[in-house]
């Protein structure tokens, strides 16, 4: 992803939701899941702090859905509840409101690791997972090009469990990793999202859902 017209910045996601976010169907098995846990409940911030970047936009609720505005480059929030490291999924529904940056970024736990998921970066359409085995989205595997409609929600699904991590952006299942071969990190951009967090890069973003639940069996 890219930091602005004079920055290689890197992360990735893809969100956005309505009050009752969908559930995709799941890929390549059926994990007995707890129950949802909705981190954003569309009334007030919760658990979710806003994150001290410099230079952020005052986060709001607004009409149901948190509003991270145009930062100077970054707004965001990090969730400052205890959250699982592994065995779990979290959904998050997201759009672009304005900007041409990424509009969701979404910073998670890999075990004793991290790693963020971002969409529609270095100009509005890089897409991919930041950082893998030390490269950013633009150099790793995971690496996409995608267009994103701005107003429009993408509902971002990201599952750790059973030695893999993969990650689904609406139906389509985008990264599947296996945990055992790879190193995560986070930009150091980032670092104060952790462990979970949202972001946005010169770029106003919406996030209408954003919860958790359990996997007691990961998916196959």
């Amino acid at each position: 992803m890219r930091l602005g017209p004079h920055f290689a910045l890197i992360l990735i996601a893809a969100c956005a939701a309505s009050p009752e976010p969908t559930v995709l169907p799941p890929t390549g098995g059926s994990p007995q899941s707890g129950t949802w846990t909705d981190l954003f409940d569309g009334q007030g911030l919760g658990g979710l702090v806003p994150t001290s970047f410099g230079g952020e936009g005052e986060v709001r609720v607004e009409d149901g859905a948190l509003i991270l505005p145009f930062g100077s480059p970054l707004t965001g929030v990090t969730y400052a509840g205890a959250f699982p490291t592994s065995d779990y999924e979290i959904e998050c529904r997201a759009a672009r409101l304005s900007g041409s940056d990424f509009f969701c970024a979404l910073t998670f736990p890999v075990k004793e690791q991290h790693a963020t998921l971002v969409l529609g970066g270095w100009g509005g359409t890089l897409t991919g997972l930041s950082c893998v085995d030390g490269a950013d989205a633009s150099d790793n595997p995971t690496r996409r090009f995608l267009h994103f409609e701005t107003g429009r929600d993408y509902l971002l699904r990201i599952r750790v469990g059973s030695g893999r991590l993969r990650c689904f952006l609406d139906e389509e299942l985008i990264v599947d990793l296996i945990l055992a071969e790879h190193e995560f990190s986070l930009r150091p951009e980032v670092e104060l999202t952790r462990p979970l967090g949202l972001s946005t890069y010169l770029t106003t973003g919406r996030i209408s859902a954003l919860r958790y639940r359990r996997l007691t069996r990961g998916p196959g």
